[in-house]
């Protein structure tokens, strides 16, 4: 059986290759991996195409600049790694809300994706908060 080709992977496998993954880009750049500071920087980006004054003058934005960096390129990485895994054993029929979503919540795929985006603001929130 092709490991690509598996509809789930064992959560254990998959936090061990992320920890490596991770060890890997402290060992080698330096970095660790996140990427909260990215969305923060990617409205920064926005917001300098209307107002780059207040942008310029904001201290986060000198200490952080709004800039695609390899943070940045890490999140792209994530949303086609996670395309490509959602494709590649073939399942994937392009259904956005889950069996036991609708089951319990309806069909609505507003409602679900409404509920993530929430969920999404609450996380990064937290993330911020806690400085990354």
């Amino acid at each position: 059986m092709n490991i690509f080709k598996k509809s789930q992977w064992s959560p254990y496998v998959a936090g061990a290759l992320i920890g490596m993954v991770s060890w890997f880009a402290v060992l080698t750049a330096g970095k660790y991996l996140g990427v909260s500071t990215t969305f923060v920087r990617t409205i920064g980006m926005i917001e300098s195409l209307f107002v780059p004054e207040r942008v310029a003058s904001m201290p986060y934005f000198v200490k952080e600049k709004p800039m695609i960096d390899w943070q940045w390129m890490e999140v792209l990485g994530i949303l086609i790694g996670a395309f490509i895994a959602a494709r590649l054993p073939g399942k994937f029929k392009g259904k956005f809300v889950p069996p036991m979503w609708e089951k319990r919540f309806g069909p609505d795929r507003f409602k679900r994706w409404f509920v993530a985006f929430l969920g999404g603001i609450i996380l990064m929130f937290g993330a911020r908060m806690a400085d990354g």
